[in-house]
């Protein structure tokens, strides 16, 4: 008997030990958690109140030492701040989350939302598409579309202030298709104009489907209203990658026939170019697998970069004493020349690309990376259990400690002096976070600057960025509150 007591007391003491170390091992929780149904109560409403959510998250897991856990139902989620975590995390588990299935039906398995498997292999294919020589022959094209949309905003100058997205939306969509995809649609204006509404359409559902966690199910979303819509929205949006694939891919036949180059060099080709050639010559993708990657190029390489746009132009507009160093910076590289922007410019343009990060670190467009995880992951201070979700907030790694106390300003001038940086690369992650970084960073680095340096020396803006309601619908973008007005500069030689 005594044996068995004995026996009993020491399980009992192990299990009470093995509970406390294990404890240790674990982010601490949200708070506001709720029987049954944990936290699920947080994130229902709107984009705008699910982009509130997403700050509060981030600004407790900050305080809590940059990991929590939050229960959706009986899952359990983790959300990381930390930037060193959340490259832990990043390059351990490559593997999305299933909220981007949401998404396939449109993208496909395209390199946002492809599977592991599917990602490797294509990404290792198309990098040389993204190349910096391949970016650098596009400079002509950033040229003259920046020129073009010095052209089209001149309607708004002295009339107030005007909803500039809608310029920096179209003219990106156009820069897409000139470059990567080697397409004109520039004239087709209707094409354009239902595709920039469908693709705000989509992202809106993606959201709402989230957040209606019992639409999660395919069975019950395939019987829903939502669903059609879908539907409806896949039509337009197919219709655009596939006119644009059709368009290419007869060029690209009938310059190979004749023996002409589809592109304008042979080791580095424009993107939808090199698909073809792989498709044509290799057969390492099939024309389902080129739509989807043309899908995930058009949305992702448009939305994003005129997001960038107006975000940098309303701070510009903001903070007159940035606005001017740039014109400053500006007129030291130009003088009151207007001419075409170089890529040896581009590298001159430290200030203005100083904004342009700044800019992304405090309204990151791609705030939540969510990944699964598919084995324990070991951080600084705590283990992840393999089979749930993590979400990185890129907002709260912007907003981390090692920024400093000034973190929440809006500080271009930081970025001029690695001193005054955080010891960590990590802590900037506008472009994602380790092997699964954004593909295109060169490129739209090389575009947003061209299309600035010639809008900005041209115009003056004047804007309001505290007025901004923002959302977050899959990319944050803006409810309200983030119009500008221009006036035209006169010591530029027209």
């Amino acid at each position: 008997m005594l044996v068995l007591t004995l026996s009993v007391i020491a399980f009992a003491l192990y299990w009470t030990w093995r509970w406390r170390v294990t404890s240790r091992l674990k982010p601490p929780a949200y708070p506001g958690w709720v029987p049954l149904i944990g936290h699920v109560h947080l994130f229902i409403g709107d984009s705008i109140s699910l982009w509130n959510i997403v700050k509060e998250f981030s600004y407790t897991s900050l305080k809590m030492g940059g990991v929590i856990s939050a229960s959706i139902g009986p899952r359990t989620i983790y959300v990381v701040t930390d930037p060193d975590d959340c490259l832990t995390v990043a390059n351990t588990c490559l593997q999305k989350d299933d909220f981007y299935n949401f998404a396939k039906p449109w993208l496909g398995e395209g390199l946002i939302t492809g599977t592991l498997s599917k990602w490797k292999h294509h990404r290792k294919l198309l990098n040389p598409a993204f190349s910096q020589l391949v970016v650098d022959g596009f400079q002509g094209v950033f040229n003259s579309q920046a020129r073009r949309l010095v052209k089209d905003m001149e309607t708004e100058v002295g009339k107030g202030p005007f909803d500039h997205r809608t310029y920096t939306r179209r003219n990106a969509l156009e820069t897409i298709c000139l470059t990567a995809l080697g397409v004109e649609f520039c004239e087709n204006s209707v094409l354009n104009s239902q595709y920039e509404h469908a693709v705000e359409q989509i992202l809106n559902m993606l959201m709402e489907r989230l957040q209606k966690f019992w639409l999660h199910s395919d069975f019950i979303y395939n019987w829903s209203n939502l669903k059609k819509k879908q539907e409806r929205c896949l039509v337009i949006l197919h219709n655009m990658s596939n006119t644009v694939l059709e368009t290419r891919k007869a060029v690209y036949l009938n310059n190979k026939k004749n023996g002409l180059e589809a592109s304008t060099g042979i080791k580095f080709k424009a993107f939808l170019d090199l698909l073809l050639e792989l498709s044509t010559e290799k057969g390492a993708f099939n024309d389902l697998e080129i739509r989807e990657h043309v899908d995930t190029m058009i949305a992702a390489g448009h939305e994003t970069s005129a997001n960038v746009l107006m975000f940098t132009l309303v701070m510009i507009g903001s903070y007159p004493k940035v606005q001017e160093r740039i014109f400053e910076e500006l007129h030291d590289i130009f003088g009151n020349d207007d001419r075409d922007v170089t890529k040896q410019d581009l590298s001159q343009l430290v200030y203005l690309e100083a904004v342009l990060k700044e800019t992304m670190r405090v309204y990151p467009i791609v705030p939540v990376t969510m990944r699964c995880l598919d084995r324990n992951v070991k951080l600084k201070n705590y283990t992840l259990t393999a089979g749930r979700t993590c979400l990185m907030l890129v907002y709260g790694v912007h907003r981390h400690a090692m920024w400093g106390p000034d973190a929440e300003e809006f500080k271009p001038e930081r970025w001029l002096n690695p001193a005054t940086l955080p010891h960590s690369p990590n802590a900037f992650a506008a472009f994602n976070i380790g092997r699964r970084i954004c593909i295109g960073k060169s490129y739209a680095y090389s575009s947003m600057k061209t299309t600035l340096a010639h809008l900005l020396r041209h115009y003056r803006v004047q804007a309001d960025h505290k007025k901004m309601i923002l959302k977050l619908d899959v990319v944050l973008k803006p409810e309200c509150g983030h119009f500008i007005s221009i006036e035209k500069r006169y010591n530029v030689n027209l």
